[in-house]
């Protein structure tokens, strides 16, 4: 009977010892598992903060590159981290989770730029007249061509305006004067040079606005009219020639109504 009593004990005995081996093994093998990204996935990183390594988290990796890659999942936590400097907090370490980052303030767009106040374009100049009526807007009073024994080519050489004393007398082009003073019976008189080659005479003026070389432009004041030299009254006695001379003339009104003056 103390024989079995013995074996019985030695059982026992053997069970324990082999329960604390398998106990002692399984512990010593977790001791020992490498730090792997696994085994660090869910264990808390700073002491009152929720914030886990991610799985990236590897024991190999330098320090820096460890903290880059935590994830904040709560709330931001005061605490300090061990052996740093006072100013660096925890928060330093960790990513924000979206779902707590505050909103981004919404960006004020730019006030539009006033419209530039729209300028206005300058009036056209008006184009300088080419050609003028040497009286614009008066009537004719005597015709040219008119047949006049008393006349020494028998018919009115140029065409008379009825003007009254004083009314200024225009160049009816470009041209040059070629001649300003009295001429016996065209009393005070003045012959342009018109650039195209042609003359233009007006006689009987009261007064000489130019005198011989001077260059005058269409519309400028020549003269005044009035009724000197053989005149039996106020008014303008106006030729186009072909050559300065007396006769050599053509129809004063065909000739400036080609060029587009009509005003008479």
């Amino acid at each position: 009977m103390s024989s079995l009593h013995s074996v019985t004990a030695w059982v026992r005995e053997r069970r324990t010892v082999v329960a604390w081996s398998g106990a002692l093994t399984l512990a010593g093998g977790a001791l020992l598992l490498p730090a792997t990204a696994a085994a660090q996935t869910v264990l808390p990183t700073t002491p009152g903060s929720s914030a886990f390594t991610s799985a990236a988290y590897d024991s190999a990796t330098p320090a820096g590159a460890q903290q880059a890659a935590l994830v904040q999942v709560a709330e931001p936590s005061p605490y300090r981290l061990p052996g740093s400097a006072s100013s660096r907090s925890s928060q330093d370490a960790v990513t924000v989770a979206d779902n707590l980052a505050p909103a981004p303030a919404p960006e004020t767009p730019p006030a539009p730029e006033p419209a530039p106040a729209p300028t206005e374009a300058p009036a056209p100049v008006p184009a300088a007249p080419a050609w003028s009526a040497p009286t614009p807007g008066e009537p004719i009073s005597n015709p040219y061509g008119k047949k006049n024994p008393s006349y020494a080519a028998g018919y009115h050489t140029g065409v008379d305006f009825a003007v009254s004393v004083g009314t200024p007398l225009l160049a009816v082009g470009d041209a040059t004067v070629v001649s300003a003073g009295y001429d016996g019976a065209y009393g005070n008189e003045v012959v342009l040079r018109l650039s195209d080659g042609h003359f233009a005479e007006y006689a009987h003026l009261s007064s000489l606005s130019v005198h011989a070389g001077q260059t005058v432009t269409p519309g400028q004041q020549v003269g005044k009219a009035g009724t000197t030299g053989n005149s039996t009254g106020p008014h303008l006695h106006f030729e186009i020639r072909s050559a300065n001379k007396y006769g050599a003339v053509i129809d004063p009104i065909a000739f400036l109504a080609a060029r587009g003056v009509t005003d008479f």
